[in-house]
C-alpha cells in the first residue's frame, strides 16, 4: 500500500536530498509553507494510515506532536526516540515508534537497546528504520542522518533476526533519497525476497513507472512511500492520483 509521510527539518516540513544531512546544512528540494498539522489531517481525510514523522535532528517535536493529534492512531514518527521519551510520543497520538540510532550505536547494532524500546513499547508499536547505502556489494544500515555507516548488512538472515523485536521495518535508500532519479531495484529486490513482516521502501521515485517498478520488483509485499515526486511536496506526480492507483487498494 502507500504509505504517506512528513519529514521534518528546523521545525518545517521539507523534503531534503539523503546523505547531505549534516550540521553544516542539507540540499533541499521543497520547503513547505503548511504545517505539518495540515498534512496529518490531509491523510486523515484520505484514509491513509501507517504513514510516518520524521524529525531530522532536533527542533521538531512540537510539529510532530501537532501531526500526531491531528491524525491520532494514524502515523509513526521517528527522529531521537529511545526508551526514555518513546511512551511520550505513543500517548499523544503515535502509532509507532520508529528506531535507528537507538539501535545501531557504535557501528554495529546493540541487541542490549534493541530489547530494551522492544519491551518498553511493545513489539507491536515498534519499528525499526533500515536505512541504507550501498558500498561493496552490499548494503549496510546507515544512521544519525544517514551519515554514519554500521556494519549490519541487509540480508535475509538479518533482517529475520531484527522481526522478531518489531512489528515493521521502514528503509529508505539513502543513496537515492530524494534525487527523483529512479529507485533502487535490487534493494526492492532484496527486500521482497527477505519480508516477514511489513516493509515499507522510500527513495527514488520519480513518476508513475517507478511506482510500477516497486509493485512488481516488490512482488506486492513491500509497501511505497514517495516524498519529492508528489505535487503536495512540489513534485510532478498528482498526490490524488497516486491514491487511487489499484496496486494501493487491492489489500
Amino acid at each position: 500500500k502507500f504509505r504517506p509521510c512528513i519529514d521534518l527539518h528546523e521545525g518545517r516540513v521539507k523534503q531534503i536530498i539523503g546523505g547531505t544531512l549534516c550540521d553544516s546544512g542539507a540540499v533541499e528540494n521543497f520547503v513547505s509553507d503548511r504545517d505539518a498539522a495540515y498534512y496529518a489531517k490531509l491523510y486523515k481525510d484520505d484514509g491513509l494510515a501507517g504513514g510516518h514523522v520524521i524529525m531530522l535532528g532536533p527542533g521538531n517535536e512540537e510539529e510532530a506532536f501537532s501531526a500526531l493529534s491531528a491524525f491520532p492512531g494514524g502515523l509513526q514518527v521517528g527522529g531521537g526516540i529511545n526508551p526514555v521519551n518513546a511512551r511520550e510520543y505513543i500517548d499523544a497520538g503515535a502509532s509507532h515508534v520508529i528506531v535507528t540510532s537507538y539501535v545501531f550505536s557504535g557501528g554495529e547494532i546493540n541487541f542490549r537497546n534493541l530489547e530494551m524500546i522492544s519491551r518498553t513499547v511493545g513489539r507491536n508499536r515498534l519499528v525499526l528504520d533500515l536505512s541504507c547505502r550501498f558500498r561493496n556489494g552490499d548494503y549496510y544500515v546507515v544512521t544519525d542522518r544517514w551519515q554514519k555507516w554500521t556494519n549490519y548488512q541487509i540480508n535475509y538472515s538479518n533482517i529475520q533476526k531484527l522481526s522478531k523485536y518489531c512489528d515493521e521495518l521502514l528503509v529508505h535508500a539513502a543513496d537515492v533519497e530524494g534525487r527523483r532519479n529512479g529507485v533502487d531495484g535490487t534493494l526492492i529486490g532484496i527486500l521482497a525476497d527477505c519480508v516477514n513482516i511489513p516493509v515499507t521502501y522510500a527513495g527514488g521515485v520519480k513518476d508513475m513507472d517507478d511506482i510500477e517498478t516497486v509493485c512488481r520488483l516488490g512482488r506486492g509485499v513491500i509497501d511505497l512511500t514517495i516524498g519529492s515526486a508528489l505535487d503536495i511536496f512540489g513534485g510532478d506526480i498528482p498526490y490524488k492520483e497516486v491514491i487511487k492507483r489499484p496496486e494501493f487498494n487491492s489489500r
